[in-house]
């Protein structure tokens, strides 16, 4: 069957500098064995198909794979399948808002504002295992007098956030220090001086697409906003820049709205065309 087909680019206004995900807009019919093959065939960090929703309040479903499983939820491929559907022709049941449906219930995304942004999933935070603190410094070679905070954030995904002193520092390490299957869930951020575009850069260096290290990661940076709302340390809106270390253009906007905290960025279309699934 032959089934429309997007590429896009999520987190940056820069075709190619953010983070890719192949998107197949008529999913309905196909297996998860067929979804799972061609995740694996497009090589990307995650590919997505947009199938009917169970649910009548939902605009669309979306199923989301990486090379190696489902996903119930994840950031960038929220973003990019919306501007993906859009783009094929989608028109939301209400006017500014898209209501997405995938693995963890409803997802709404706000087209309202600067950028399409969504609402950042709840978030546990706990204190970092102080034996899994220093087994992760040791291995990267940060020092214990660089570390400003060390949390462990779970949103569906646990990652293990180590705060550095600055985006310099974050940009130094090398991911290939903590590679999987050793560490999982290794992320790092660091605070860029006042005046720049970019409040933080965070890096994601285990990414669970297996991929050296992620480019852009929605979901880590909805955990980390959070977190730095619940210490009191997101008063306004910011940007948290990421993929620097790979050439990247990466840019999450992070916003409040009442209690919520929202995730945006930007969506380029690449590659329009079909399949043949």
């Amino acid at each position: 069957m032959v089934r429309r087909f997007v590429q896009c680019d999520v987190f940056s206004d820069v075709a190619l500098k953010g983070n890719g995900l192949a998107v197949v807009l008529d999913g309905a019919g196909l297996s998860d064995a067929q979804m799972q093959d061609f995740a694996v065939w497009t090589n990307q960090a995650e590919t997505t198909f947009i199938v009917p929703p169970v649910d009548r309040a939902a605009d669309y479903g979306v199923r989301i794979f990486s090379p190696t499983h489902e996903m119930p939820f994840a950031g960038h491929p929220t973003l990019g399948s919306c501007a993906a559907w859009l783009q094929g022709g989608g028109v939301p049941r209400a006017p500014g808002r898209v209501v997405q449906e995938c693995g963890i219930g409803l997802v709404e995304i706000d087209l309202s504002g600067t950028v399409p942004a969504f609402v950042a999933p709840p978030t546990a935070i706990t204190p970092m295992d102080a034996a899994e603190r220093l087994r992760i410094c040791g291995a990267l070679g940060i020092r214990a007098a660089e570390v400003l905070a060390a949390v462990t954030l779970d949103n569906g995904v646990l990652r293990h956030v180590i705060e550095l002193p600055d985006a310099e520092r974050v940009l130094s390490l090398d991911a290939a220090a903590v590679s999987l299957p050793a560490f999982a869930g290794v992320s790092v951020i660091g605070r860029y001086p006042a005046g720049q575009t970019a409040a933080f850069e965070t890096r994601n260096l285990t990414p669970a697409s297996l991929m050296a290290e992620d480019p852009i990661t929605g979901s880590m940076n909805a955990a980390i906003a959070v977190w730095l709302k619940a210490e009191g340390r997101l008063e306004t809106d910011i940007v948290i820049a990421q993929g620097t270390a790979m050439g990247r253009l990466g840019r999450v906007h992070v916003a409040r709205r009442g209690a919520d905290v929202m995730i945006g960025g930007q969506t380029v279309i690449v590659i329009e065309g079909t399949v043949h699934l």
